[in-house]
């Protein structure tokens, strides 16, 4: 019998990490602040109380450190989980992340496992201040060795950041801060889709709208206005960014003929950017139009009263609905 419960996102981030720390001794946390502070957005809030200052560590500020420090614990058979402050502070980080972290399984033929979970807050819609509201997932995707994820609902943290952590291989966890506070029902016994695995989350038969995190809820937003105005948009929750689930983005596009991607990244060699080739590649014959790519534009992310502007919105959307639809 399946237990639910609904709580926020952050929240199910919270009783995921604690589940994780319970079942298995060897899961750390490590982090600016996130002991007896627990985090800036509190998703570690009580865990430092529960499990011990050996287990849920309070670092410098220094993200390097952070990281390079869970790679020497992780080749001692820890599974540590650091935490990123914010998405723009992951970049001191980078180094440790993409030239270590991401290439020591493959350098060593297997022998050893690098099982480190990086969570990343990231994305806008905060009015927060510069460096506070990145996407960096296309330097991730880009980099081979490197699995990465984003939940957009809080049953997708509760479950996908303990996948995370079990994961043999390094994980990026993205995490949506916007949507931190949206609440949603959480299933506390059943764990019904993998970690790589795309999903379906609205169904349709006209456009298909494709996305990741934060950016789910928007889409549906705007197949919501689409159905009022006789559209009908089938929505897709990406979920895993590297590697990509195909499989129900290919069904789905091969049903309607046409597809937008949408994201709070720039658009120019982007996340959006490969799966609109791929589905260019996979999906020619079934498509009546190209697959169409709404983004945020190719510039720095601008102060906290143009981001509005800045980011994709619904009517964004429904405008490349409306090219879709006019080929």
């Amino acid at each position: 019998m399946s237990e639910m419960t609904t709580m926020p996102l952050s929240r199910a981030l919270h009783a995921g990490l604690r589940a994780a720390m319970s079942e298995d001794d060897h899961v750390i946390l490590m982090g600016e602040d996130i002991g007896k502070l627990g985090g800036v957005f509190r998703v570690t809030e009580g865990l430092q109380a529960e499990f011990g200052e050996r287990r849920v560590l309070d670092t410098p500020l220094a993200e390097s450190g952070i990281v390079g420090t869970a790679i020497g614990l992780a080749m001692g058979g820890f599974r540590p989980v650091c935490e990123i402050q914010f998405d723009g502070f992951v970049f001191p980080a980078f180094d440790q992340i993409t030239s270590q972290l991401a290439k020591l399984t493959y350098r060593h033929e297997g022998a050893i496992q690098m099982p480190v979970v990086i969570r990343i807050p990231y994305g806008g819609h905060i009015g927060a201040i510069e460096h506070h509201q990145e996407s960096p997932e296309a330097y991730f995707t880009h980099t081979p060795g490197l699995r990465v994820v984003s939940p957009s609902t809080a049953n997708d943290a509760y479950w996908m950041i303990q996948d995370a952590i079990r994961s043999p291989d390094p994980v990026i966890f993205l995490e949506p801060k916007s949507k931190y506070w949206q609440k949603g029902e959480v299933d506390l016994t059943a764990h019904s889709v993998p970690l790589h695995a795309s999903r379906i989350v609205r169904r349709g038969t006209d456009v298909t709208l494709v996305g990741h995190g934060a950016m789910v809820t928007t889409l549906l937003q705007a197949a919501a206005l689409a159905e009022s105005e006789g559209t009908s948009c089938e929505v897709v929750d990406v979920r895993s960014l590297s590697p990509v689930d195909y499989g129900p983005i290919l069904e789905s596009v091969r049903k309607t003929g046409r597809m937008v991607y949408a994201q709070e990244a720039p658009g120019f060699t982007s996340v959006g950017s490969e799966i609109a080739a791929t589905v260019m590649e996979r999906a020619f014959y079934a498509l009546e139009a190209p697959v169409l790519r709404v983004s945020a534009f190719d510039t720095p992310f601008p102060p906290a009263k143009l981001e509005g502007k800045f980011l994709p919105d619904a009517d964004r959307i429904l405008e490349a609905v409306d090219r879709a639809l006019a080929y």
